[in-house]
């Protein structure tokens, strides 16, 4: 058996996502593809079986789907509209606020 003595990266895809898990002499770690945070599993935890170890593991990938759910809610906030909509002949020109009052 060849020891671990260097990082191992493979890439995964996980209903859909891609992800890369890091294997190395300490632990695993699984992040998402492009990010630099994630997921880290120590393999001592691992061969203990700690009872905490799959309530920090389940709330880890949450942690996950937390962030997607995020980036989705700002997808449309921060996308630009469509050329389309400028040129229709119903849109109406957006008022311009009007210049702050002296006191």
């Amino acid at each position: 058996m060849t020891p671990l003595h260097s990082t191992l990266k493979r890439a995964l895809t996980i209903d859909g996502r891609d992800y890369v898990l890091t294997l190395n002499e300490t632990a695993l770690k699984l992040t998402l593809k492009g990010k630099r945070n994630g997921v880290e599993l120590p393999w001592s935890q691992l061969v203990n079986g700690e009872a905490a170890l799959a309530v920090a593991l389940h709330a880890s990938l949450g942690a996950f789907a937390a962030k997607d759910k995020a980036q989705a809610a700002e997808s449309p906030a921060t996308a630009k509209p469509s050329p389309v909509a400028k040129s229709s002949p119903s849109a109406k020109p957006k008022r311009k606020a009007p210049p702050a009052r002296k006191k």
